[in-house]
């Protein structure tokens, strides 16, 4: 080794020793002819006090930030009153008798110091430099540790690690597959896996009953926060089990990895919510349990509140819903008036509300509270004096889940429910199997297409394809969908009438996936699993708001890599290997000034 401690690792019992040690230069002071180097790496840093004749000619005044320097010399304790507390070396200094400058370094295009202060093009074009700052060392050392903390339960627990192709069969999962010219079968193409789902459940059949696998998985897809066109997941099967045996298994782990990780607690077991609960209590499918403001129907009290706005929207097939927001009466109007653009952008025509007062209620809404059925609004929602009850009202019951469901999270945040650092997980489960496709008006899966139907909704399979429900499952971590499975379709029948339902003909079904169906008549076990988003749950576990502060490398918005500026062109040659060729780009004519109203 070039070394022989790290710059973390010296302490008293050091004293005297001989070391060599390699890092970067944290800082320079100039003491007399003397400089002192806190020299640093991922493991710590340490003071180093080097002379000149330690480094020879005129070295000693080129030392600058984030140089590497090799330093070879004697442990020695440092004199009392220059003791640093703030350091685990903080005992202890380095005497160099042999320096050397092994990487150079001018000047950085932006101070590491300023961290999240800098804007996120520069810190990820330069992110090795921005890698460097202890801070961000330490959200990698945290992804390691839970990706450690997952093998060492799952281990324990009898899941073999094995993997699956990367280039594969291009199937219909739900989103665009990214695609892979073969050049040995030219005109053909293999696909990136959005995820193992298939190749896991042939696991299951082979007889590997307990599968595992920190996997990458690739979808082509419109970006956001917590959303990157490649990302990892710790992929879970298991054969001969249900819904709980998953959850608990997952419960489990979990308790597991966060004590591991942070050294926090958990409670177990989890919430259970269904789909339907989530989306009319918390209007979510991926609820922020940390809050306990709850949404309430109240569609069945219009008629007796001779309110227009209500009865209309419910006789437009739409609903009405509230929520009561304790201590909210004493905002002022202002105040409330300014949640309205909140619910507005989802959609919604406006924002409804009213004050309970020691007289009664008090605000626009209050005039249509006088009878029975205000009575029966106002005891549902156990309102007390001080508080604030806000309502949405719509014909498509969509934008009023959408709009309350927005609104209770910025009230949490208002409120001062979301209490930094508290884990608060939950299920949520008995999803819809299908989707209606908004274009076709098809069918289509809301997960993927071997989730296997509620057994109680079986009838309703070619009838009422969208009541039926799904044995799939999310888990949920302060409002973020952390992973997602389900039990899946082990019987050859049952897979080809979902197959139907969707859409997808007897030949489509054999052509995309006939390795799956004929395996399924070869003995196939009841059998479910699951998939974790290891960088959204990095990302919470780490403190953070987006996933690319937990990835290495990540793409913008735009799909494009800021380090290296992939993707770009390739060669013609490149292309005809691969039996493709470039087709001419139309040059766009320039827009004139005066038509465009715009500098062209």
């Amino acid at each position: 080794m070039l070394r022989t401690h790290t710059c973390g690792e010296l302490r008293i019992d050091q004293v005297d020793h001989e070391v060599t040690l390699i890092g970067w230069i944290n800082a320079v002071r100039d003491h007399g002819g003397l400089k002192f180097v806190d020299l640093r790496d991922r493991y710590g840093r340490i003071q180093v006090q080097i002379s000149p004749e330690s480094i020879g000619g005129d070295a000693l005044e080129t030392l600058r930030f984030d140089q590497v320097l090799k330093v070879t010399g004697s442990v020695m304790e440092r004199p009392d009153g220059m003791r640093n507390p703030k350091l685990e070396t903080g005992d202890v200094e380095v005497i160099a008798t042999s320096t050397e400058i092994l990487g150079e370094c001018p000047p950085l295009p932006f101070n590491p110091d300023s961290g999240d202060q800098v804007n996120d093009e520069l810190r990820f074009r330069y992110r090795f430099i921005d890698m460097r700052r202890e801070e961000i060392q330490r959200r990698f050392r945290l992804r390691s540790d839970m990706q450690f903390a997952m093998r060492q339960y799952l281990h324990g627990h009898d899941f073999l690690d094995l993997e699956t192709p990367m280039l594969t069969k291009s199937t219909p999962e739900g989103a665009r597959d990214f695609l892979v010219p073969s050049r040995q079968n030219p005109g053909e193409f293999y696909a990136l896996p959005q995820s193992p789902q298939i190749f896991k459940q042939i696991f299951m059949i082979s007889g590997f009953d307990r599968y595992m696998q920190v996997v990458r998985c690739f979808r082509d897809e419109d970006l956001r926060a917590d959303r990157q066109p490649e990302f990892t997941q710790l992929d879970l099967e298991m054969a001969c089990i249900d819904e709980s045996d998953i959850m608990g298994l997952v419960e489990g782990l979990m308790e597991h990895v966060v004590k591991e990780v942070t050294g926090k607690e958990v409670t177990l077991p989890f919430p259970r919510l269904s789909y339907k609960e989530a989306m009319l209590s918390y209007g979510s499918d991926s609820p922020d349990m940390r809050s306990d403001l709850r949404i309430q129907e109240f569609s069945d009290l219009v008629e007796g509140l001779e309110f227009k706005v209500f009865s209309g929207a419910v006789d437009s097939g739409g609903a009405v819903r509230g929520m009561r927001i304790p201590g909210g009466g004493q905002w002022s109007r202002k105040e409330i008036e300014s949640l309205e653009p909140i619910v507005k952008q989802q959609g919604a025509g406006g924002l409804a509300w009213f004050k309970m007062t020691d007289d009664g209620p008090a605000g626009p809404v209050s005039r249509f509270l006088a009878g029975a059925a205000g009575e029966e609004l106002i005891q549902r929602l156990g309102m007390e004096p001080g508080d604030l009850a806000c309502f949405v009202a719509d014909g498509q019951t969509r934008v009023v889940v959408n709009s309350l469901g927005q609104l209770r999270k910025e009230l949490a945040i208002k409120l001062g429910h979301i209490e930094p650092g508290v884990l608060n997980f939950c299920w949520v489960e008995e999803f819809p199997l299908f989707d209606e496709d908004e274009e076709t008006g098809q069918p289509t899966p809301c997960h993927h297409p071997f989730t296997c139907p509620h057994p109680d909704d079986l009838g309703n399979l070619e009838s009422k394809p969208l009541e039926v429900r799904a044995r799939a499952y999310d888990l949920v971590l302060n409002g973020f969908e952390v992973g997602g499975g389900s039990i899946r379709i082990h019987q050859r029948e049952l897979q080809e009438r979902v197959f139907t339902a969707i859409g997808i003909t007897a030949e489509e079904a054999e052509s995309k996936f006939g390795f799956l169906l004929e395996a399924l008549r070869f003995g196939a076990p009841p059998h479910g699993g699951i998939a974790l988003g290891m960088d959204r749950l990095a990302m919470i576990l780490a403190g953070l708001e987006t996933i690319r502060e937990v990835i290495a490398f990540p793409k913008t918005q735009r799909g494009t890599c800021q380090l290296t500026n992939a993707p770009d062109p390739v060669t013609t040659d490149q292309l005809s290997e691969v039996g493709l060729m470039k087709e001419p780009v139309a040059k766009k004519e320039p827009v004139a000034e005066e038509e465009s109203g715009e500098d062209s």
